[in-house]
């Protein structure tokens, strides 16, 4: 979080036309429908890669705004591609200031309704 993933991914998905995906808007849909008792977990990663197979059958491109902290989920997103044959591209996206990357998580605003950004203690 803060290190400008969202803004890169939101222009490659503008100027190739992709199907553009974020885990935050998806989570945040979950936690609004108030169904899980718990958090929600992987749900919104399962969501999401039921999304992007579905789109990358009909042959469109996807790009995905998500963090890949774990390695299942490393291994889902290329599950995915395998079952598409199609090629998987992973993109870390890092800050190497960590000043500049501290005030970016800091002075960060949702613009997802209802989603409370990380703060830096959590990044």
């Amino acid at each position: 979080p803060g290190t400008g993933k969202t803004t890169i991914a939101k222009a490659l998905a503008g100027q190739s036309g992709a199907v553009y995906l974020r885990i935050d808007t998806i989570e945040q849909a979950i936690r609004d429908a108030g169904v899980l008792e718990q958090g929600v977990g992987s749900s919104g990663y399962q969501v999401a890669n039921a999304l992007a197979l579905s789109n990358l059958l009909l042959g469109r491109t996807v790009v995905v705004d998500c963090v890949n902290p774990v390695a299942e989920s490393r291994q889902a997103w290329r599950d995915t591609a395998l079952s598409a044959d199609t090629p998987l591209v992973n993109i870390q996206v890092v800050c190497s200031d960590p000043h500049e990357h501290q005030r970016r998580v800091e002075s960060r605003t949702s613009d997802i309704p209802g989603l409370t950004p990380p703060t830096w203690q959590s990044v």
